[in-house]
């Protein structure tokens, strides 16, 4: 059940992302996915999307912080943006590949400022789903 919870915080974070971020956008056959489709097509979209990224951050992205742990200390942990933004770009690669729409990232600033969105999104999403689904202590 909590994995669902923090699939649903993630899709919150890309809805955010797709809302503000320019640059960032979700294509079904090269025309935005708003522009012609059902709120429901977006929603599907954006969960599959959520899905993809968290098994993305659950398998790959440890192993290249791991192997980025020198350069993350030297700048402080500000190459974690970097290695989101890398996560961000690999999740749309991947979707463009299986599912008939396409995550569009315009270039490497609006994958950072995304995966930033995304990160602070679904983080407030997760402490608020922690805090309603923690048991009540007497």
């Amino acid at each position: 059940m909590s994995f669902l919870l923090r699939i649903l915080a993630t899709g919150l974070g890309f809805a955010a992302a797709l809302w503000i971020i320019p640059g960032f956008q979700l294509l079904h056959n090269g025309a935005p996915i708003g522009a012609d489709r059902d709120t429901g097509t977006a929603a599907l979209a954006v969960g599959v999307l959520a899905l993809i990224f968290g098994v993305i951050n659950a398998t790959v992205r440890p192993v290249i912080a791991f192997l980025s742990l020198p350069i993350t200390c030297l700048t402080l942990g500000l190459f974690t943006l970097v290695i989101n933004a890398a996560m961000l770009a690999l999740t749309a690669w991947l979707s463009n590949l299986l599912f008939p729409f396409q995550l569009d990232i315009s270039g490497f600033w609006a994958a950072l400022f995304a995966a930033l969105v995304i990160s602070l999104v679904s983080a407030i999403a997760n402490r608020f789903i922690a805090a309603i689904t923690a048991p009540v202590r007497a």
